[in-house]
């Protein structure tokens, strides 16, 4: 444990975490309160940010509970979803292949948070390893405890949750914004757009949601190539 413990590492990693705290907190308490709502507690909470700890998917499979979802509609929406941590964790490989025991948390942990935050340059003379293991933990340990806040709230209150569930909504047309007004290409966002309008025309709200991503996926393998060439 002392070798284990590095203060330098920890402290540096908590200051880099700050933002992320903040966001997880609020966004845990969200996912907390949507699932106390269908009568699962505050150990059901704790045990999905533990075990699943995605935020998206956390969202999703709420729904996905509360309509009685087959296994295998579960299993491709989840894979869809998470697809992206797939590159995440390629694009890791050499970074962690020193990484030793630590290795399989870290590529389990890459949120897009994470991700982004463990490939920021730091003061060479801390220690790489533990500041991105910390870093990783405490992100995590966030995310937990939101989840177990909000599923309390909801569980001890009769706090009302309407409108909780566009929390993420928000969040990804606050960051689409965001890319088309930073973004040179904005391409791939007209197909996720168009893709998703038309999807929801011939499926309707209640079904769109698979059909959309599988669609997403393949037209920007189409349009792969074009899309590299205008980055």
């Amino acid at each position: 444990m002392k070798n284990l413990i590095d203060k330098t590492a920890l402290q540096k990693a908590f200051i880099t975490s700050i933002p992320t705290l903040t966001g997880y907190i609020i966004m845990g308490i969200a996912f907390g309160l949507l699932l106390s709502d269908i009568g699962y507690n505050f150990i059901w909470a704790g045990l999905m940010g533990l075990f699943i700890y995605g935020g998206t998917m956390q969202f999703v499979a709420v729904d996905l509970l509360a309509n009685q979802v087959t296994l295998l509609s579960a299993a491709l929406i989840t894979f869809l979803i998470h697809s992206r941590h797939i590159f995440y964790s390629i694009s890791m490989i050499d970074k962690y292949k020193d990484y030793g025991i630590y290795r399989p948390y870290l590529f389990f942990a890459l949120t897009d948070e994470t991700y982004a935050l463990v490939n920021l340059p730091i003061d060479s003379e801390i220690d790489k390893v533990k500041y991105d293991l910390y870093l990783s933990i405490l992100n995590q340990i966030y995310w937990i405890t939101g989840d177990i806040i909000g599923a309390l709230i909801g569980s001890f209150s009769l706090f009302n949750t309407e409108g909780v569930d566009f929390t993420m909504t928000a969040l990804f047309i606050v960051i689409f914004l965001e890319q088309l007004q930073t973004k040179s290409n904005i391409f791939p966002a007209v197909i996720g757009l168009s893709v998703s309008c038309l999807c929801l025309v011939i499926f309707g709200p209640e079904n769109f949601l698979l059909p959309t991503m599988v669609s997403i996926v393949i037209t920007l393998l189409i349009f792969r190539k074009r899309i590299e060439k205008t980055l």
